[in-house]
């Protein structure tokens, strides 16, 4: 709670004043930015543009959206068909994003996004209802202590505040670092729980290149400042994939570090992946991977040479099928064969 409580006061801060000290130098589309409110850009605290991979029509959920900058891009870029919900704890950070809501909705054609009261690690809970809860019903004695878990369970179950498979992408620009080591899992198990099949994941934030010591972590001002809650670089990616996402990659790495405490290297990567789509068969599938390396090794042990058959089942064969491996394979078994399926040194009477 002490971390807690130096983030949430570290962001309040920040939505009145800016603290440049939070920012990582970012290029982001200058097209998208003009349409911005001035007080959005100076006071957004990021090392990376998600928004990028936001295709249209997209479900989009930002975890700690902030004053709002990387939403309302998401909103333009996703279009008409596309819904944005920003998820922040920070109610003077929830306050300057929905300032700006109705100027923005009219420059971007409607009202596409809401701003939401949650914790990221948490996104069955909301917040605001919590808040309500708590107002009519104060804590004041064991049992209402335990009444208002109760409530809670109830409010995960019946009206979450992200239910489950509903979202297309989900995005974050610096903000995991926050969220306390022993809540992370929760926090990725969650990302995974909301996205649908095949949905994505891109995810910009600072890492380390050592583990982080205890006497950093415990450093408030360090913790808040995006520093020592940092994933280790080869830790955050094993994290989604221990989740059960597949296809992860490092899609941006700073090869100059942001920060150096104590010798250790802490810089902006940006991360995706994906859910896999779900397997609707116990059938196994002949796949030809296409290059460019000569042998590769994916996340469930399977090996692949190049213009090589390699049977698969079908667990391997949905992961295969998602975005994160677009072109990269081809299913050659009997029921999917097409004539110019890529496969080494086989002559067809085809194409």
């Amino acid at each position: 709670m002490k971390m807690q409580s130096a983030v949430l006061s570290t962001y309040s801060d920040g939505a009145k004043e800016v603290q440049a000290e939070l920012c990582c130098p970012v290029d982001y589309d200058t097209s998208l930015l003009k349409m911005l409110p001035q007080e959005i850009i100076e006071k957004d605290y990021g090392c990376g543009d998600p928004s990028r991979y936001v295709r249209e029509g997209d479900t989009v959920v930002d975890l700690g959206s902030g004053g709002g900058k990387i939403c309302y891009m998401a909103a333009y870029l996703a279009g008409e068909s596309g819904r944005v919900i920003g998820v922040d704890m920070n109610d003077d950070m929830l306050s300057l994003a929905r300032k700006y809501q109705s100027e923005m909705a009219e420059k971007i054609g409607s009202d596409r996004i809401s701003f939401v009261k949650g914790h990221i690690q948490d996104l069955a809970l909301d917040l605001s209802a919590l808040d309500n809860y708590l107002s009519d019903h104060p804590v004041n004695s064991t049992t209402a202590y335990h009444d208002m878990l109760a409530w809670q369970a109830k409010q995960r179950a019946e009206a979450p505040l992200i239910a489950d498979g509903t979202v297309d992408l989900v995005i974050s620009n610096c903000v995991l670092n926050l969220v306390s080591d022993a809540e992370k899992t929760q926090l990725i198990n969650e990302i995974f729980r909301v996205l649908k099949p095949g949905g994505r994941v891109a995810i910009s934030d600072i890492v380390s290149d050592q583990f982080v010591p205890e006497h950093l972590k415990a450093d408030p001002a360090l913790w808040s400042g995006c520093i020592s809650g940092a994933f280790q670089e080869e830790e955050f990616a094993e994290v989604f994939i221990d989740a059960g996402f597949v296809g992860a990659h490092y899609d941006k790495w700073e090869a100059t570090p942001w920060q150096v405490v104590e010798g250790i290297e802490f810089r902006s990567v940006t991360l995706t992946a994906s859910k896999p789509l779900t397997a609707d068969s116990n059938s196994s599938h002949d796949m030809v991977y296409s290059g460019p390396f000569v042998e590769i090794c994916d996340d469930y042990g399977n090996v692949f040479v190049r213009g090589e058959k390699t049977r698969v089942d079908a667990e391997s064969y949905a992961a295969l099928n998602t975005r994160a491996y677009k072109n990269q394979f081809a299913d050659y078994s009997a029921e999917n064969n097409t004539c110019c399926a890529p496969v080494a040194n086989e002559k067809t009477s085809c194409c």
